[in-house]
């Protein structure tokens, strides 16, 4: 028995010079994470500033690129009402049948439902200059109506102050400023949409070029707003002011010096 208790305590003399020799290894490793911890707490805080810095720096490139080649202002058109019109050439109009005009002059049969939209079209969004407007409720048929026109009909006159010409060019402008953007925010688009006018493997340019068919055009129009959207979406606007089919509108949400998260 003594000489299992001397083994023991051999034993156990041992163990406990092993648990110092631990001790000190996690005491060790612990002065070693801390060490690590500061740094990388050092390194997040120079990363936070550099990410910060770097969104002054995109918010200050979109600013200037959406003051001075893609200027966005808003439009309104001069167009009186038309409830108003008839109550001037009929006295007694009931009350009831001027609302009924109203909210018929809010409503908009756009791409076979209806949609109601406050502007009506009244107020235009303009892009590059105040020539190159889009209606601000999404309605572009317009432009398919001016192209199915012009295969039955040929004339100087419809060459020539044509709104779909303007909404071509508005369209086309507005898909060179999201791919821009899209370049300088470092975001990757759901949609590829061309912005040159140079012919590809996928054919011309989505709104500049040949007439688009309505079918080929709605098309280009839907992966428009759904790149402006997603942009919209990356820099945190807020969703109460977006609307799917205002484009121009959307962007002008988008580059307002409003956006908090601008360059994030």
């Amino acid at each position: 028995d003594t000489e299992g208790l001397l083994r023991i305590k051999e034993e156990n003399q041992k163990h406990y010079r092993r648990a110092q020799r631990h001790q000190e290894k996690k005491e060790k490793i612990q002065r070693h994470n801390r060490k690590l911890g500061d740094l990388v707490e050092k390194k997040t805080y120079e990363l936070r500033t550099q990410y910060e810095h770097l969104a002054n720096l995109r918010r200050t490139h979109i600013l200037e690129l959406t003051s001075v080649i893609f200027p966005m202002e808003e439009v309104k058109t001069s167009m009186r009402d038309p409830a108003d019109m008839s109550s001037e050439s009929d006295n007694a109009m009931t009350s009831s049948t001027v609302s009924k005009l109203a909210e018929a002059r809010r409503t908009t049969y756009l791409s076979g439902r209806w949609v109601c939209d406050d502007h009506n079209g009244d107020t235009s969004i303009s892009i590059t200059g105040p020539w190159i407007i889009l209606p601000n409720n999404g309605d572009y048929s317009a432009y398919y109506s001016w192209v199915e026109e012009k295969k039955t009909t040929q004339g100087p006159d419809m060459e020539h102050n044509n709104p779909a010409h303007t909404i071509s060019a508005a369209l086309c402008y507005a898909t060179q400023l999201v791919n821009t953007l899209s370049l300088i925010l470092d975001v990757n688009l759901p949609k590829k949409l061309c912005n040159r006018q140079v012919k590809t493997q996928q054919g011309n340019h989505e709104f500049c070029g040949e007439n688009l068919s309505r079918h080929r055009f709605t098309r280009a129009v839907k992966k428009l707003n759904a790149n402006i959207l997603h942009l919209c979406f990356s820099q945190h606007v807020n969703l109460d002011l977006l609307h799917p089919l205002h484009t121009l509108r959307n962007l002008m949400y988008l580059v307002s010096p409003d956006t908090e998260n601008l360059g994030r």
